[in-house]
C-alpha cells in the first residue's frame, strides 16, 4: 500500500515537496489555511490589477527547474520567464545611482562613475564568489543534524571562504572602498531580513547569483510560478484542499500520525510542515512534546525584520525600471532603527516594483500596478500600527516621489496596505517577522530547526524557518532536502534529479532579448 503524506501549507516549499513526493509514488494531500494557493508567494488580484503578495525577485531558476524535471516537465514549459536588464536601479539618497546590469562592461562603467578605483574589482568579486558558491552548494543541499555534520572535512575546508567572523559589508571592503558600491552588493541581505553589517559574509553569494544567473520576472508575477507548481502537482495526483486551516498535528506518543483541520481528521504516515515555523509550533504541536523549540525558547530567539507593504493600482504608466531600490541617506541608522531601536525611521529605504514596464498583464491598459515595500521592525511595543499606519503611508509616498513616482496619490485607483500587525494576525507570521528566524551564525546550519524535525517524530520542515533558510531558491532547496529525508524514512528511492549541465544557459539565451524589447 502506498505511503501517505500530509503537507501543511500550499506555499512554494509545500508545493515543491508535493511534486517530489508524488513523483516518488507517495500519496500526497496538501491542506491550506487560505482560500488561495501560494502562501506568501500568492497573487493579489483586484479591479483589473495583479500584485505579488510577497517575493517579486525570481532568482536562480535552476533549483526549481530540477524539481520540475522530476515530474517530467521543465520551468520553461510551465512559466514564461523574462530576464531583466537592468536587473534593478539602486538610487542613493546620498547621491548617485546604479542601473545594475549583468553585462560586465556596462556594470564596470557605472561603478566607475561612482568610484573609479572600485570598477576593476567587479570581475574579481564575481570570480571569487563563483568559487565560493561552487564550494558552498553541497552544504546548502545537505541536511545538518548536529555538530558532527558541521565539523566534517568538507565544511572545515570552506572556512577560509566562508569567513564566519566577517559581515557581508566587511567582506566587501576587500573589493570596494565606496560605501554606495558596497551597498549595491550587500543590500541583498534584506532578502533574509538582515542588516549587511550583521549578516554573515557567506551571503555575498546572493548578489553574485543575480549577476551570474539573472534576475527574472515570471509573466503574471511570482504567483504564476506557484500556480504552475500546483498544476504540476495535481497532474501527479496530489490532492489540494484550500480554505481548510490545520488546528493541530495528531500524535501517537511522539510520532505524528495526521492532522485535525476545520473539516475533520486526515491520517498520514508523515507530515510536512510548510507554515511559519514559530507560529506553527505554538498552534499545532503541544508544548510538552517539544524540547528544543518550546514556546519559552522560541520567545528568546532572534527574528528578522518585517515589512510595510503598499499595493497601488495607479492610472498612468511610468518610464522607470522594473525594480528600484532607494537607499536612505544614513542606511546604517535606518537599519539600527529597524533591528535595535525598533522605531520607525524618518528617512526609510524603500523598494518599488513597476512590473508593468515588463509585463502588461498586471494592470488595465494605461494603468500601472505598483508594489511598494519598506523594511520595518517586526512587532514591538514601540510601534502601534493602528496609530502609525496613515502617517507611515504618507512618508512612503514622499519617499516614492524622490525616485520618480511624484504626484501619484490623486491617481490611485486601488490600494491595499499590509503592516507587520497584519502579517502577524492575518497571515499567521510570528511577530510579523516576514523572513522568519534571523540568519545569524547561532541560528544557521544545525542551530536552525532541522529538516527532519528533531523535537518529534514523523514531522519534516520546509520553508524559511529550516535549513538552508529564507528566499525562494533556498526554500526550494529545503523542499529537496526534507523530501529526500522523508522518502528515506519511508524506504523509498527519491526521484532522480539531474543537475542542469550549465545553469539556465539555454533559458537565458532564448529569453534574454525579450527583456530588452
Amino acid at each position: 500500500m502506498a505511503k501517505e503524506a500530509i503537507i501543511i501549507g500550499a506555499g512554494p516549499g509545500g508545493l515543491a515537496s508535493a511534486i517530489l513526493l508524488a513523483a516518488a509514488g507517495v500519496r500526497v494531500k496538501i491542506v491550506e489555511r487560505l482560500p488561495i494557493l501560494g502562501g506568501r508567494t500568492s497573487t493579489i488580484a483586484a479591479d483589473g490589477y495583479k500584485f505579488d503578495l510577497g517575493p517579486t525577485f525570481f532568482l536562480y531558476p535552476r533549483v526549481l527547474d530540477e524539481i520540475l524535471h522530476a515530474a517530467g516537465t521543465t520551468l520553461r514549459e510551465e512559466v514564461e520567464m523574462v530576464r531583466l536588464d537592468p536587473q534593478y536601479r539602486i538610487s542613493f539618497a546620498a547621491g548617485g545611482q546604479l542601473d545594475c546590469s549583468p553585462k560586465i562592461a556596462d556594470m564596470e562603467r557605472q561603478i566607475a562613475a561612482l568610484s573609479p578605483a572600485d570598477a576593476p574589482n567587479f570581475k574579481r568579486f564575481l570570480e571569487e564568489n563563483r568559487t565560493k558558491l561552487a564550494l558552498m552548494e553541497p552544504c546548502l543541499e545537505t541536511p545538518f543534524h548536529g555538530w558532527k555534520d558541521v565539523f566534517n572535512r568538507r565544511l572545515l575546508h570552506l572556512l577560509p571562504w566562508v569567513r564566519p567572523h566577517q559581515s557581508v559589508d566587511d567582506y566587501l571592503k576587500r573589493f570596494f572602498s565606496d560605501d554606495r558600491v558596497r551597498l549595491a552588493f550587500c543590500f541583498q541581505s534584506k532578502y533574509l531580513g538582515m542588516s549587511p553589517f550583521r549578516c554573515p559574509s557567506l551571503f555575498s553569494i546572493l548578489s553574485f547569483l543575480e549577476y551570474e544567473h539573472g534576475v527574472w520576472h515570471p509573466i503574471g508575477g511570482c504567483g504564476a510560478v506557484t500556480q504552475a507548481m500546483a498544476r504540476v502537482a495535481e497532474r501527479l495526483g496530489v490532492e489540494i484542499r484550500l480554505n481548510e486551516p490545520v488546528e493541530e498535528i495528531l500524535f501517537a506518543g511522539r510520532r505524528a500520525v495526521g492532522v485535525r483541520t476545520s473539516a475533520g481528521i486526515h491520517h498520514a504516515d508523515g507530515v510536512v510542515l510548510n507554515a511559519d515555523f514559530a507560529r506553527a509550533m505554538e498552534r499545532m504541536i503541544p508544548n510538552h512534546l517539544r524540547r528544543r523549540w518550546t514556546n519559552e525558547k522560541l520567545a528568546k530567539k532572534k527574528y528578522s525584520c518585517s515589512t510595510f507593504m503598499m499595493y497601488l493600482g495607479v492610472e498612468g504608466e511610468f518610464n522607470l525600471p522594473h525594480h528600484t531600490i532607494h537607499i536612505a541617506r544614513d542606511y546604517a541608522q535606518n537599519l539600527e532603527d529597524i533591528e535595535s531601536r525598533h522605531i520607525l525611521s524618518q528617512d526609510s529605504s524603500i523598494y518599488v516594483q513597476n512590473a508593468c514596464v515588463t509585463d502588461r498583464t498586471l494592470a488595465p491598459k494605461g494603468h500601472s500596478a505598483l508594489y511598494v515595500l519598506a523594511p520595518v521592525t517586526h512587532q514591538h511595543a514601540n510601534v502601534d500600527w493602528n496609530r502609525e499606519r496613515a502617517g507611515f503611508r504618507a512618508h512612503l509616498l514622499n519617499q516614492m516621489a524622490k525616485i520618480g513616482y511624484a504626484d501619484i496619490e490623486s491617481r490611485i485607483r486601488y490600494e491595499r496596505i499590509i503592516t507587520p500587525a497584519d502579517w502577524d494576525q492575518t497571515y499567521e507570521v510570528y511577530r510579523g517577522a516576514t523572513f522568519n528566524l534571523a540568519h545569524s551564525l547561532d541560528q544557521m546550519l544545525h542551530f536552525r530547526p532541522h529538516n527532519r524535525f528533531e523535537d518529534v517524530d514523523g514531522v519534516y520542515l520546509v520553508g524559511g524557518g529550516t535549513h538552508p533558510g529564507s528566499g525562494l531558491p533556498v526554500i526550494f532547496e529545503s523542499a529537496r532536502i526534507s523530501s529526500k529525508l522523508l522518502l528515506e524514512d519511508f524506504g523509498i528511492n527519491a526521484p532522480t534529479i539531474l543537475p542542469t549541465a550549465k545553469p539556465d544557459s539555454q533559458h537565458q539565451a532564448e529569453h534574454y532579448e525579450t527583456a530588452n524589447r
